[in-house]
């Protein structure tokens, strides 16, 4: 099984894909990982990457996921996902799960003020909650609860336990 965790920066993807991914013995890779560096100089200083920027980005990650079906592996990619065409292009040539971690502008806004360290900040939040087109076949998580509740219920509706 593939599982995609998706939802825009901030919401806690990369928490709650890793700890999926520790629970049920999976692969874990975080998107984030594979973008060039310029690319991520260029969302640091608030400036979105174009759909343009995004494609080799999006083959390169549904490269690593094509090997993971090939190879018969689970494995949890944390990946903002936002476009239903995004998705689609991650997902081309497989099947996978989307788990969607759901939270208002306002709850992200204020966990993006807090985190330190990290190329996306909240100049680029209003940005991605306008490119978001929610998935209609997806998991919904809220971004609001803890990471750990939110674990349970992914695992849950995976039905993988």
């Amino acid at each position: 099984m593939i599982v995609i965790v998706m939802g825009v920066s901030g919401s806690g993807k990369t928490t709650i894909g890793k700890l999926l991914a520790e629970r049920m013995g999976w692969i874990f890779a975080d998107a984030d990982d594979y973008f060039p560096e310029a690319y991520k100089q260029k969302m640091a200083a608030g400036h979105p990457l174009t759909d343009e920027d995004r494609a080799p980005w999006l083959q390169s990650l549904n490269g690593l996921l094509r090997r993971w079906d090939q190879e018969e592996s689970n494995g949890v990619l944390a990946c903002s996902a936002l476009k239903e065409r995004y998705r689609e292009k991650l997902g081309a040539g497989m099947g996978m799960r989307i788990c969607y971690l759901k939270g208002t502008y306002d709850e992200i806004k204020s966990r993006l003020a807090s985190r330190r360290g990290h190329f996306a900040d909240e100049s680029i939040l209003a940005g991605q909650f306008a490119d978001l087109e929610e998935p209609g076949d997806a998991i919904v998580l809220p971004a609001r609860e803890s990471p750990e509740e939110n674990v349970r219920e992914a695992i849950r509706e995976l039905k993988v336990v």
